[in-house]
């Protein structure tokens, strides 16, 4: 007897109507099970999102490039669960450090997905225990940062991925220049990807060839090289050229914008409330010295591989408050010494990094160059440094001497004024003061431990090593211990913990 012959008339009737339900890639039934899964209430253009992604299965990947806030993480969520219920299970998911915690908890609260956090410390104990590569190991999609990526990224290239996401993806933007070391790096280990999402609501800022950057790492065929690129976009007139490009682009980037998405998505009003300030004259004197220092066109405490990364990790901290500025002042000062001293020399970036957050995203726009090779000074090279190190000491004396800022005085002013306008509206009275720099943040602790606000502060940093933070995590480990909020990563923890 057939199997045919086994099943009942209505049987029959049963599987001819799921024959029938059967979908194309393209429609909507495709995601039935996945958008019913879901934890989350979906917009039509996150749905027409994910669509777009999987729609064409000989494409190499797509640009999901909605403007901010219009959710991105779930459509490249939809498009994770809807590969994860095809039962293409190696997916990989590049973000940003600061991120990779917000992915955990949305792949596992919305889609019901358990991803693991691989970072340098997990890696290690799992390759210990298992003797093969973590990257296996999980038994939901594996997350990590773009720094962890670019130093695994031979045993990445060795795992056949169904599917890879990189989040932020305008990092690599630039991966068409020599410099982008992360870039290059990513691009070769994921060449043999069959399937990537970009994640980026700035795919272009500066220059048309990003956009050539970003869908080269999806596609080296789309465009060519950067020759044929550069004579097909930039040569011909504005017109035809865009005309050209997005005919090009539509079927690998989607753009959404919020105007329209607003009939149907209604936005939180915001209000913006401006605190005008004047820096004090000391302040000014300040900025002038170290302006008119950092223009010149020899100077021997910058090297000259480094010295536009420098020069503008600099002027942003000159910008930050006086407080960022002596720290590094001081350090070029050290470094100027070692020179003198003939003793090992640090390495100005390094020593920058433990201040300046964003140094890392920042260096991948500038060239890599080798390291200046330092030799022996002779003595009008030690009269020049020791001069210029004098001077790096007196700017940092007066940058000391400037015990308040009026960037700090008015942000009081600013708080006061939000505080009573979050009063008046009946709002949660909760402030996020933003600042790359960390002596920056030490400044505004001990300038708000004196107010009202003091009791209530909590510092939220790259390492997040403070009494008071370690404190945190450690009372949130005792709450959630035994659950799947805690992902294993100190890092990530501490994070959630804080937030």
């Amino acid at each position: 007897m057939t199997q045919q012959q086994l099943l009942t008339h209505y049987q029959s009737q049963y599987v001819a109507w799921l024959l029938t339900r059967r979908a194309a890639g393209d429609s909507v039934e495709s995601l039935a099970s996945t958008l019913v899964d879901s934890q989350v209430d979906l917009n039509p253009h996150q749905v027409d999102a994910a669509l777009f992604a999987c729609r064409n299965p000989l494409s190499r990947g797509v640009i999901l490039a909605d403007e901010v806030g219009l959710g991105k993480t779930i459509e490249a969520g939809l498009v994770i669960s809807q590969r994860w219920a095809e039962r293409r299970r190696k997916i990989l998911i590049i973000v940003p450090a600061n991120l990779r915690k917000q992915w955990h908890q949305e792949l596992q609260d919305k889609f019901g997905l358990q991803g693991l956090i691989l970072e340098a410390k997990s890696y290690s104990v799992i390759r210990k225990q298992e003797q093969q590569t973590p990257f296996l190991m999980a038994s939901g999609p594996i997350i990590c940062s773009y720094q962890f990526a670019k130093a695994k990224a031979n045993d990445i290239k060795d795992i056949a991925w169904d599917l890879v996401v990189l989040d932020e993806a305008h990092r690599l933007r630039n991966v068409y220049k020599t410099s982008n070391v992360i870039g290059k790096t990513l691009k070769q280990a994921l060449a043999h990807v069959p399937s990537k999402v970009l994640l980026t609501a700035t795919p272009l800022q500066n220059s048309l060839l990003e956009l050539y950057g970003l869908v080269s790492i999806i596609d080296d065929r789309v465009f060519g090289d950067l020759d044929s690129f550069r004579s097909q976009f930039t040569a011909q007139g504005r017109g035809q050229a865009f005309g050209n490009l997005r005919q090009r682009l539509a079927p690998v980037c989607k753009r959404t914008l919020r105007k329209q998405v607003q009939p149907y998505v209604s936005y939180t009003a915001r209000k913006a409330i401006v605190e005008e300030f004047t820096p004090s004259g000391e302040e000014q004197e300040l900025s002038r010295l170290v302006a008119d220092y950092l223009r010149r066109p020899n100077l021997n405490a910058l090297p000259n591989a480094q010295r536009q990364l420098i020069s503008l990790v600099l002027w942003k901290l000159l910008a930050s408050s006086t407080h960022a500025i002596a720290g590094a002042l001081e350090t070029m000062a050290k470094r100027l010494q070692g020179v003198l001293d003939e003793s090992p020399v640090v390495d100005l970036t390094d020593e920058l990094d433990e201040d300046y957050e964003s140094l890392d995203e920042t260096a991948e726009e500038f060239p890599a160059d080798e390291s200046d090779p330092l030799a022996p000074p002779d003595q009008n090279e030690r009269n020049a440094i020791a001069s210029e190190i004098n001077e790096l000491h007196h700017f940092k004396t007066l940058a000391t001497s400037i015990h308040d800022n009026a960037k700090g005085k008015a942000l009081l002013t600013a708080l006061d004024k939000a505080f009573a306008e979050l009063d008046r509206l009946g709002a949660a009275k909760k402030a996020i003061i933003f600042t790359e720099s960390r002596r920056t943040q030490e400044y505004l602790l001990t300038l708000l431990a004196d107010t009202p606000y003091g009791d209530g502060i909590v510092l939220f940093n790259g390492t997040n090593s403070d009494t008071r933070a370690q404190a945190i995590y450690k009372d949130w480990i005792k709450r959630h211990q035994g659950t799947d909020r805690i992902t294993g990563s100190k890092t990530a923890d501490t994070r959630a913990a804080l937030v």
